[in-house]
Formats: structure tokens, C-alpha cells, sequence
């Protein structure tokens, strides 16, 4: 029944039949005729399903034609089957052309299902062409933002580099300026080499080794390497942790990472005398980090490009720390933010998941 002649096949095979053994059996066998006669809802019925109401028709034509003659020799000897043929023939082929009617419908509706099904898989295939050339087109655009970005902060250790050694080149210099000249290039070789080595890290940020660690245990390793940084300034460190112990699943050396770069920028951000604050907490599948200071904040503009690479307000900073936090925290399925914190200073909020998988960062796409 796969093909419409195989269908059609069958059908005037069904009629034909039907018309025979009409013709065939004697009009005495009424139960017999009777039987034929409700046998003949089979092939109106099909012939609407396969052909719709138009082949209903055809088919009751096909079978007037053929059980004609049985009517009119019927018609005398025995006038109620020849009646209840007639009758039978109306109502299964009105049935049948209903039948057809329906099957018409759905096959319409099969047919529209089908044109907007190949419509929207035209237009997702199309969709997904626009989106992966807005990616490449953003992939090339961010590459040569980074390119000029790491141009110019290089330009300026190395103009120092130019002017040291050239003046030691001359040798002329003093003993004092040559000690000073050998101060700049110790000093604007190692600015150079961490500039390279954070825009490494950055572009190029290797998969979280996740292991399950103590939340709190990671949180007072950090703030105990934090603390070097507080003496100059009398800055007072402050930790609350969560009550109850809890492991999370992270990288802990990219953590630690993360969140030292975050107090060392609190301290340096605090006042004498500051305080800076790290508080954690648990909602139902995240640990919650805040990093706070009472530092002048960030406001405007700038507050909108503090995860941007190479943007920097520091004088000797390379603006890659927070660039690369935030690509830590997106790697561990987490989020990284700032908000204001009230009423003066700056608030980091980090959020990682307490069961995290390893998400692959492009630096592309953090960029």
C-alpha cells in the first residue's frame, strides 16, 4: 500500500468483487446479500482515506455501474434486498465521502505542519550560519582590540628599556645613573614579562582541575597570603565564614588565584586604617563570596569596563586581573560581579556552583 496505484489497485478489486458475488448469488440468500451489502462501507471508506472525497465519489460511480444490473434483477424478485442495496450504497458512500472530507483536512494540515517544518529548519540552518559569522566577525574584532590594547602597553616598558640602555651605551653616565638605568631595566623587564605572562593566562586559560575541597579551609588560605599586603597601610582583614563546613567541586589553585586578586585590589583600593571584608554564604546550589573595601568605589563608565582586558586604572597595572577572574569564574559555571557597596567602597561578588563541571573559555569569547 505504498504507492497511489497499489491503493487505487485495491479498492476496484474490493468493488469488483463485491459486484460479482452480488450478481453471483442468488437473490433467495438474503442474509448472504445482506452481508455484501454492509461490506460495501470497506471500500468507500478506504478510497476516502487514501483519495479524499473526490475518489470516495469515483468509487461510488465505479460501484453503481457494477451492482446495477444486480438491482434491476433484483428489483422483481426480491424488492426488499434490491431496496436495501440502494439504501446501503447511499449511506456508506455518504459516510465514506465524510471520511474523505476529514482525511482531506489532515492531509492539508499534514501538508502546511510539514511546509512550516521545512520553512523553520531553512531558517534555523540560516540562523546558525548568522550567528557563527557574528562570532568569527566578533572573534576578529576582539583579536585586534587585544593586538592594539597589548601594542600599546608593551610600548611603553620598552621606551624606557630604549632610553636605559642608551644611555649606558654612551657610558657616560654617572655611577648613580647607571644603577638607576639598570634599576629601569630590572623593573620594566619584569613589568614586561608579567604583562606577557597574565595576557597568556588569558588568552589561552587552561580547563579548571576540579577536586572537592573545604570551602573555608580554601578562604583562609587565601586571606593568609593576602595578608603580607595589609602592614604598609594598617589595613585590617575581616572573614566571615558560612557556620556549617561545606565542599565545593573547583580548581583550588585557579580559585585562590581568583580571589586574591580580588583582596589585593580591595587593599590597594582601602584607605589607612581600611577595612576589607570577605563574606561567604550558601544558597540552595551556590557559595556565595563578597569581597568588600571602603575605597572611593567605581562609578560610571568605568564601572562598566572593569572585566574589559587591558583597562586599568592603576598606574602600573595591566588591567588583565579582573579580565581573567572573570574568566576563572565563568569557567567553573560561576558568575562574577560588582556592585556598589553602601555606603562607600566596592563589592565583588563571586558565585560559584557547590558542584561544578568544567566549562571550556575562549578568549574570544570573554573578550
Amino acid at each position: 500500500m505504498r504507492t497511489s496505484k497499489m491503493k487505487a489497485s485495491l479498492i476496484v478489486c474490493l468493488v469488483t468483487l463485491l459486484a460479482v458475488f452480488t450478481w453471483v448469488i442468488p437473490p433467495r440468500a438474503e442474509w448472504l446479500h445482506n452481508i455484501l451489502h454492509h461490506l460495501n462501507i470497506l471500500p468507500f471508506m478506504l478510497a476516502g482515506l487514501f483519495f479524499g472525497w473526490r475518489g470516495t465519489l469515483k468509487t461510488i460511480l465505479f460501484a453503481i455501474v457494477l451492482q446495477t444490473p444486480s438491482i434491476y434483477r433484483h428489483w422483481h424478485a426480491a424488492p426488499t434486498d434490491a431496496q436495501d442495496q440502494i439504501v446501503e450504497l447511499s449511506t456508506f458512500g455518504a459516510a465514506g465521502i465524510i471520511a474523505g472530507v476529514l482525511s482531506d483536512r489532515e492531509r492539508m494540515l499534514r501538508m502546511r505542519v510539514e511546509t512550516t517544518k521545512h520553512e523553520l529548519e531553512t531558517l534555523h540552518i540560516e540562523l546558525q550560519q548568522n550567528i557563527e559569522h557574528l562570532r568569527k566577525t566578533e572573534r576578529l574584532t576582539a583579536a585586534g582590540q587585544l593586538s592594539a590594547s597589548l601594542a600599546h602597553e608593551i610600548r611603553n616598558p620598552l621606551a624606557s628599556i630604549s632610553g636605559a640602555a642608551g644611555i649606558l651605551y654612551r657610558g657616560q653616565a654617572s655611577e648613580g645613573s647607571q644603577r638607576e638605568c639598570l634599576e629601569i631595566l630590572t623593573k620594566e623587564s619584569q613589568r614586561l614579562n608579567k604583562l606577557l605572562t597574565n595576557f597568556l593566562i588569558f588568552a589561552r586559560p587552561r580547563l579548571p582541575r576540579l577536586q572537592e575541597v573545604e570551602a573555608n579551609d580554601l578562604l583562609r588560605s587565601v586571606v593568609t597570603l593576602a595578608q603580607h599586603a595589609t602592614a604598609e597601610r594598617n589595613i585590617t582583614l575581616q572573614l566571615a565564614l558560612i557556620a556549617i563546613p561545606q565542599k565545593i567541586t573547583c580548581d583550588p589553585e585557579q580559585i585562590r588565584q581568583l580571589l586574591l586578586n580580588l583582596l589585593l585590589n580591595a587593599i590597594q583600593a582601602s584607605p589607612e586604617h581600611g577595612i576589607v571584608k570577605m563574606t561567604t554564604s550558601l544558597t540552595a546550589n551556590d557559595l556565595v563570596i563578597e569581597v568588600s573595601d571602603e575605597g572611593e568605589g567605581i562609578t560610571g563608565q568605568v564601572a562598566e569596563r572593569i572585566f574589559d582586558p587591558f583597562f586599568t586604572t592603576k598606574t602600573n597595572g595591566t588591567g588583565l586581573g579582573l579580565a581573567i577572574a572573570a574568566t576563572i569564574a565563568s569557567q567553573h559555571a560561576g558568575t562574577l560581579t560588582y556592585r556598589s557597596n553602601s555606603p562607600r567602597g566596592a563589592c565583588f561578588l563571586l558565585q560559584l556552583p557547590l558542584t561544578a563541571t568544567a566549562v571550556p573559555s575562549n578568549l574570544v569569547g570573554a573578550a
